[in-house]
């Protein structure tokens, strides 16, 4: 960790007598430095919580604040209240941003986490009858990979080329007349029991007890438009991606005992990407 000792050594002198911006916390003639950091609950802030175990073995804080839905770490982050956030993809920010005028940028790609299709009503992808109901995320980059894992396991066609900007429009081929309901990604695990079958994101998945490689039907495939696009990233506002706290952070979430505890405790429901 020489080098996390070196970015704090580096924030404390450059911040002199002033703590700010989540930078650091003065407590009387000792400065600590600080990092808050938004998080998804699983597996997100999971892997937070053993980062921050080796930050604070530098003498680095990291606070986690815990959110339940996609768009207030994205405000948190804008506003200041927090350094970054940990949570989303790349195709996901950029469409935030462009739809509220933000400046939010990835500073380093984490992990991913397999979409899987998982059982309602219906216990196998051959016994779905015509007509049968498919929840899938309605958010617009996320519902585009809950179909192209759709179409990888045969059950729609999809125009071509459209690729992650994909929606229900787009299905140009529907053989078991398959219902798509669109719902907001975290209610999904828990509406199971009232669909067929259902599209979760990784980390949802996870906290409803399901791990991908074990209990879904089906899952996106190494080489996929989905393993290659939405890695789960660090996300700060422009002109943060410099600051010592935001670089403590991604150094340790790059190392190879993150690396290790993915694996060990995710067992391929979550991926490294580093």
């Amino acid at each position: 960790m020489k080098k996390i000792l070196a970015l704090l050594l580096a924030a404390l002198l450059a911040l002199g007598a002033t703590a700010c911006g989540g930078g650091g916390d003065t407590d009387g003639d000792t400065e600590t430095l600080t990092i808050k950091v938004g998080a998804s609950p699983a597996p997100h802030a999971e892997i937070l919580e053993k980062a921050k175990e080796i930050l604070a073995e530098d003498g680095i804080t990291l606070e986690i604040t815990e959110f339940q839905d996609y768009v207030l770490p994205n405000e948190a982050v804008s506003n200041g209240e927090l350094d970054a956030n940990y949570f989303q993809h790349l195709p996901y920010l950029e469409q935030y941003n462009e739809e509220n005028g933000t400046d939010l940028v990835s500073v380093a790609k984490i992990h991913y986490e397999p979409y899987g299709i998982y059982a309602g009503k219906t216990a196998t992808l051959e016994e779905l009858q015509d007509g049968a109901t498919v929840a899938v995320p309605n958010d617009a980059t996320n519902e585009a990979r809950a179909l192209l894992l759709l179409e990888q396991e045969g059950l729609i066609t999809l125009k071509e080329g459209v690729g992650i900007s994909a929606t229900a429009l787009d299905i140009v081929d529907n053989p078991k007349n398959l219902e798509i309901v669109e719902l907001e990604a975290a209610l999904i695990p828990r509406s199971l029991q009232d669909v067929d079958i259902a599209v979760i994101n990784g980390n949802y998945a996870i906290e409803a007890g399901l791990n991908a490689s074990k209990d879904a039907l089906a899952t996106e495939a190494a080489d996929s438009v989905g393993a290659d696009t939405f890695a789960n990233i660090i996300c700060v506002k422009a002109g943060n991606e410099e600051n010592e706290g935001v670089k403590a952070l991604v150094e340790v979430l790059t190392s190879d005992e993150i690396k290790a505890f993915i694996n060990d405790t995710y067992e391929g429901a979550v991926v490294p990407v580093f």
